[in-house]
């Protein structure tokens, strides 16, 4: 570990590692570019797991240039594609679980992603579902298209949106994978490689468009249910899509906090500094295919970025 001592954290968010495929959505990261950033974060960075980081930035030992790595989800590809690469270099990650789609479940965009790539025609038409029609010749097409359903879907009622996207799929004529999330044996084999395991709702639905007792459910009982995975305590949680005062609210953060975590994650963009309130704490996204790229957009992070706070 480099030597030397910061007040300021780099949380990276990540959600699937996936195979170099023409439908990917370009915000996918892929097995080599991921790999290229592990290298490079190893070499350059100090990597942390997310609460000893958190834990280093109170108490003042935080070393400088410090980063943690989180996968949001639960997607199967990160114990069979990112883990190895994590555990070849030594590098530690935390992994947020929607619980409800271990062992076989999948999630709603995913059910509209996969409907898409799956289908067999040249145009997708879901207008008696006021979802529109798209052209799906070329993969760049098929990407718009699924792209512009899934906004669409984003923020109704849990209960419209999950039927909705069961209605695509049967339009579509399509038979949707089983395999897409990780199994409840995932998630002690995290464990037992050194890495951190936190909670991420079970359905994983927008809090703040839920009622409060449903949103309380879900994240009390996340947070049970990993811990009976794992055997041990959950201190860490992510929030659904994660946009402070859009995608959850201030009691949510109470609620957070009375479930007996010690720190949760938001998607506001920026590092997190010591003053940082641990129950919103920011996170960066980053997709550079090239070192040099990567390296400098981490220390913009670093000196040139407003630190999280939400």
């Amino acid at each position: 570990m480099k030597k030397g001592n910061s007040r300021r954290l780099v949380i990276l968010t990540y959600h699937r590692v996936v195979a170099d495929d023409p439908l990917k959505d370009p915000d996918e990261i892929d097995e080599q570019q991921f790999r290229m950033h592990v290298a490079t974060l190893s070499r350059f960075f100090n990597v942390l797991k997310l609460s000893d980081a958190i834990s280093g930035l109170r108490n003042g030992g935080l070393p400088s240039r410090a980063v943690a790595i989180t996968f949001d989800d639960g997607y199967k590809d990160n114990v069979t594609a990112a883990l190895p690469i994590l555990e070849h270099y030594g590098v530690p990650a935390t992994f947020f679980i929607a619980t409800g789609f271990l062992d076989g479940g999948i999630m709603w965009n995913d059910t509209v992603i996969e409907s898409v790539k799956r289908f067999e025609g040249d145009r997708i038409d879901l207008d008696e579902l006021d979802l529109g029609s798209y052209p799906a010749r070329e993969p760049g097409e098929r990407i718009a298209a699924y792209r512009q359903i899934v906004g669409k879907l984003r923020y109704e009622s849990q209960e419209r949106r999950d039927v909705l996207c069961k209605a695509i799929a049967e339009r579509l004529e399509v038979r949707l994978p089983t395999d897409l999330m990780m199994s409840s044996d995932d998630l002690p084999t995290l464990r037992a490689a050194g890495m951190e395991v936190g909670a991420h709702t079970r359905s994983h639905p927008i809090l703040a468009v839920v009622s409060e007792e449903d949103a309380r459910r879900e994240i009390v009982d996340s947070k049970r249910d990993v811990e009976q995975i794992v055997g041990t305590e959950v201190s860490a949680f992510a929030y659904p899509n994660g946009r402070p005062g859009q995608d959850y609210k201030d009691c949510h953060v109470d609620m957070v906090r009375d479930a007996g975590f010690e720190l949760a994650v938001s998607t506001a963009a920026g590092c997190v500094s010591a003053e940082a309130d641990v129950f919103q704490l920011g996170r960066v996204s980053v997709w550079h295919r090239s070192r040099p790229k990567l390296v400098l957009r981490m220390l913009k992070n670093y000196f040139l970025g407003e630190p999280a706070t939400a």
